[in-house]
């Protein structure tokens, strides 16, 4: 019974190694909950949580970006973000800088920026634009602008938080 378990444990491990290869291959990302055991399934009642793509993130830099040229960019920079995911197509409830802060529904928090994710403070949000260049896109006192979130008065704010969307896909 011994060797059976064994042999099984081999495969096993022959298959993730071969599943890994051809993921990496295609410059996908296998994570240890997308490489869960094929014992557990997900059932059809069980919503898919995944980010947004390329063409996503890129559909909502688009918007951010034409905002600097709509008079109206609402109230403050929370509101204008909504706003701007919001006509991007991708909905979340309302939230403001401080509730973005600590963890919003529809968000999760990420280490390391991609395009399109939140990047916020106590009392201000903005969307990453370029993360190589440290770029955001926010309503500030002079309107809404791209601005270095590594600059003097950002590192001033705090430590930033970057939070990336969630689709939830029933």
């Amino acid at each position: 019974m011994a060797m059976q378990d064994c042999a099984k444990f081999l495969v096993t491990a022959a298959c993730t190694v071969a599943l890994c290869g051809t993921a990496a291959s295609r410059g996908q990302d296998i994570s240890r909950e997308s490489a869960a055991p094929a014992t557990k399934s997900r059932t059809p009642h069980q919503p898919r949580h995944r980010t947004l793509s390329k063409a996503d993130r890129s559909s909502v830099i688009a918007v951010a970006l034409h905002s600097k040229k709509t008079p109206n960019a609402g109230p403050d920079c929370s509101h204008l973000v909504h706003s701007i995911y919001q006509r991007a197509g991708f909905p979340y409830p309302y939230a403001d800088s401080e509730d973005l802060y600590d963890g919003a529904k529809g968000f999760q928090r990420v280490a390391q920026p991609q395009m399109a994710d939140l990047v916020v403070w106590h009392g201000h949000v903005g969307i990453v634009v370029r993360p190589t260049h440290h770029q955001f896109f926010s309503l500030q006192s002079t309107g809404p602008k791209v601005d270095d979130y590594r600059s003097g008065y950002w590192k001033s704010r705090g430590q930033p938080r970057f939070y990336r969307y969630v689709r939830t896909d029933s």
